[in-house]
């Protein structure tokens, strides 16, 4: 029976793959690139990884997986709810096809794990490691090697020495579980995600760019070692079986954070009973629009939110006034707006009434953020790498490149899923 071996990265970019696939730094991917077929990806939008990962492995839009952000809002109330694997309104792949047994590997927004055919440990954010593992049984072993379910990256804020080696150990237990449940269970899927590179690119994004900097080396060499488990994982599968690897979202420098509803408050979109608010509950009845990461606006709509203050008949010309006041920001000369999406243009299915009205797609280099406690509209803090939309990548190694068993749910999702974005680019 074929079998298929998916390799996540999270946060790669297809222009930083491509580079260090043709420098020498990342040759077993390099390979697979002439072997197979290899394209550019948009990501879902917001191109977070909770929202990109629960499409790749459902297939579906957040209309109908119902999954809009890091966070959301709890039915018909101002309260922030963190969404996990329940939260999750449409099957993965590995639970839709009987039979097949599946190893699932640090996918992100798969907390808590289920039972299922096979073994899943799933990925951030996991509160434990207990419930994050099925069976129950594989939680001694894990602890046994350290293992990790995400870098420590506050080690970050007080050292990056202290940061990159935190990221080495959690890659090398990672390495580990993944060599050990290849060989230790029968398996007709194989999933296995690295999201160390995501933190990596968040921190060191500039030691990238940068020949000269500190730690350019290092951000290869941790690129490197990945690629070398690519090359083990590509050796290791047959000739007859499929090998996807793919990114959720790419990566480009930061410029700035931007902060959405300090700019909604100084444009009278948002007005607050104490200052600097704590929370959503400390809005104001007059509150227009409010904003959730990254650049998710929604309208204080009467009926559906407790002090809602926008009639349904004023909600166009709500959202008009919004667009113009977006697509006229700028910061120091530059326009932070790419596009301004309405919510029918983006998502479909039983959950359309829980997304955003407008979803906003900044413009390279500027990061959108939600935070209600900001006291100036722009800033910078640690990071110097933020997420990007339209340069996810995906390489399929197989019988048939893109072709190979049309039917199977892994294949089917991804290429639905790019199918889809890449129309809605042009």
């Amino acid at each position: 029976m074929r079998r298929t071996a998916i390799i996540g990265l999270d946060g790669m970019p297809f222009g930083l793959i491509k580079n260090l696939a043709g420098n020498g730094t990342m040759t077993h991917t390099n390979r697979l690139i002439k072997e197979g077929t290899f394209r550019q990806m948009a990501s879902s939008i917001p191109e977070i990884s909770s929202v990109a990962w629960s499409s790749i492995i459902t297939g579906v839009n957040p209309g109908k997986h119902g999954i809009f952000g890091f966070t959301d809002l709890a039915l018909g109330t101002y309260r922030l709810t963190f969404p996990n694997f329940k939260s999750l309104k449409a099957p993965p792949f590995w639970e839709r096809k009987e039979g097949e047994r599946s190893v699932i590997l640090n996918v992100p927004s798969t907390f808590p794990a289920r039972p299922m055919n096979g073994v899943q440990v799933a990925g951030f954010v996991a509160l434990d490691l207990e419930r994050a593992t099925y069976p129950p049984s594989l939680v001694p072993w894990l602890e046994g090697i350290g293992y990790r379910v995400d870098v420590d990256s506050q080690t970050a804020h007080q050292s990056l020495d202290l940061f990159l080696r935190n990221l080495d150990r959690t890659l090398q237990a990672r390495i580990a579980t993944y060599r050990y449940l290849w060989d230790k269970e029968k398996w007709d899927i194989f999933m296995l995600v690295f999201t160390g590179t995501d933190r990596l690119a968040h921190f060191l994004w500039d030691a990238y760019e940068d020949e000269e900097h500190r730690y350019h080396t290092a951000f290869l060499n941790h690129l490197h070692q990945i690629d070398q488990v690519i090359g083990e994982i590509a050796q290791r599968v047959a000739d007859e079986d499929v090998l996807i690897l793919l990114s959720d979202h790419g990566f480009e420098a930061l410029k700035s954070d931007v902060y959405v509803n300090f700019f909604l408050r100084e444009q009278g979109f948002l007005k607050v009973e104490r200052d600097p608010p704590r929370r959503l509950q400390d809005m104001a009845q007059e509150t227009l629009a409010f904003a959730l990461d990254p650049g998710r606006i929604y309208v204080n709509l009467q009926g559906k939110y407790p002090q809602g203050s926008v009639l349904p008949q004023d909600l166009e010309s709500v959202l008009e006034d919004l667009a113009d006041a977006l697509n006229a920001l700028e910061i120091n000369g530059e326009k932070v707006v790419r596009r301004l999406y309405r919510k029918e243009e983006l998502y479909e299915g039983p959950w359309f009434d829980r997304a955003p009205d407008l979803v906003v797609l900044a413009n390279e280099g500027f990061n959108l953020r939600g935070s209600l406690q900001a006291r100036q509209l722009y800033g910078k803090g640690a990071f110097t790498g933020k997420h990007s939309q339209a340069d996810a990548f995906l390489i399929v190694r197989g019988t048939h490149g893109l072709e190979a068993t049309p039917d199977h749910p892994c294949v089917s999702n991804i290429v639905s899923i790019m199918d889809r974005l890449r129309q809605r680019r042009q």
